[in-house]
């Protein structure tokens, strides 16, 4: 034991020697380095659109003495803090941060998924967290038969017309209408009837919400 202590602590060593840097601390100074970059950088957006201190303070609820510490880098910049002060500017987060550039965005097409006669195919890489699907729901008469489970959902119609049962309210969802849902309400949706429909759904986890409405059903929209 004594001799492998030793021999970790001559790797070390030698690691120190030749310049090798520990991942971790290297991992350290690239936060501390985007970070350091963060006040400079809201001062600079903040110029950019002719913003005063007094103004971004009434825009996002921040003190004047915060606003000013952040871009002095006096106070750690937090998602609380840049949050409403990337919505005031009306800015992505990530210029405010400075994240670095990601690598090819695009989503290979995935195998297509069949279950209960309607085709997924998935739209997301990573498991966990919020995912997206494409959906072809065939022409069909089928009685709706409302469930409920923990998330929320979010459905926005491609083309054709999709009937959602949600608690007591039915209605029917033309193309470019979206709705979101509480996935604890008792919920159903499916073809209407009349035709396939395809649409694109979206399941997060309790708490995750995408700001987008149903609009109203008119009297002659209720499937019967």
């Amino acid at each position: 034991m004594s001799e492998q202590r030793h021999r970790g602590h001559a790797d070390h060593r030698e690691h120190a020697e030749h310049g090798e840097r520990d991942p971790g601390e290297q991992g350290d100074r690239d936060t501390e380095g985007v970070l350091a970059e963060v006040g400079p950088r809201l001062r600079r957006v903040r110029k950019e659109r002719g913003a005063t201190l007094a103004g971004l303070s009434t825009a996002t609820g921040i003190s004047v003495s915060t606003l000013s510490r952040l871009e002095s880098g006096l106070r750690k910049p937090s998602l609380e803090l840049l949050l409403p002060i990337a919505r005031a500017h009306q800015v992505p987060l990530d210029e405010l941060v400075g994240a670095p550039q990601v690598g090819d965005p695009r989503v290979r097409a995935a195998k297509p998924i069949v279950m209960h006669g309607r085709t997924h195919w998935p739209l997301t890489r990573q498991p966990g967290g919020l995912q997206a699907y494409k959906v072809l729901e065939p022409k069909r008469k089928d009685e709706p038969e409302p469930r409920t489970h923990e998330g929320y959902e979010w459905l926005y119609v491609l083309s054709g017309r999709l009937r959602l049962v949600l608690g007591e309210h039915d209605v029917v969802l033309g193309a470019g209408e979206a709705a979101e849902f509480d996935t604890r309400v008792p919920h159903w949706f499916g073809s209407t009837g009349e035709g396939p429909v395809e649409f694109l759904s979206l399941f997060g986890r309790q708490g995750e919400r995408m700001h987008v409405r149903a609009r109203p059903k008119r009297g002659g929209d209720r499937a019967d």
